[in-house]
């Protein structure tokens, strides 16, 4: 583990709860999303906003990536939630969107509503028990954003989550 990162995912990683993608395409197929992991369900025709630039907050959608299996998955929204710029390539941290609704009665998951800002088509979810690892070449683009202050509610309850499960 590396000296550089913030104390978050220093946590994150002792506990294991760092993973790779992949882990979030399996646990929540986007065949069960209301885009169906397809680009052109989340993008707007007018829209031509393919940023390389990622920011804590950003949410961006995940390209597609071959299961364990052996099946191709498709995409998925994140939310970025830390970085580690000392990594190369930069290596974003995420916690994974999902328009399940049914999922919130699990105290891990928060509710994320749809706005201008964000630009989500449905209320979400975002699942906070857990950290996925994407790279840039992993996002595809960026379709909104949320303030810091929803990030760092994301982290609070990614804490309480691990506080209670290791009680």
């Amino acid at each position: 583990m590396k000296e550089e990162i913030s104390d978050f995912l220093k946590t994150a990683y002792k506990y294991g709860k760092v993973k790779d993608v992949k882990e979030a395409f399996d646990e929540y197929p986007v065949e069960e999303e209301w885009h169906k992991g397809k680009i052109e369900n989340i993008l707007n025709e007018e829209e031509e906003s393919y940023n390389i630039n990622y920011e804590i907050g950003d949410i961006v959608f995940v390209k597609e990536y071959t299961y364990s299996d052996g099946k191709i998955g498709s995409n998925h929204l994140f939310v970025i939630i830390d970085q580690d710029n000392t990594a190369v390539p930069i290596e974003n941290f995420g916690m994974l969107i999902s328009s399940n609704l049914e999922k919130l009665k699990f105290n891990s998951n928060k509710l994320l509503k749809k706005d201008n800002i964000n630009n989500l088509h449905k209320n979400s979810i975002v699942k906070t028990d857990v950290v996925y690892k994407i790279l840039n070449e992993q996002i595809l683009f960026k379709i909104g954003k949320v303030d810091n202050e929803k990030i760092e509610e994301y982290k609070k309850n990614f804490y309480n989550n691990l506080k209670s499960n290791n009680d």
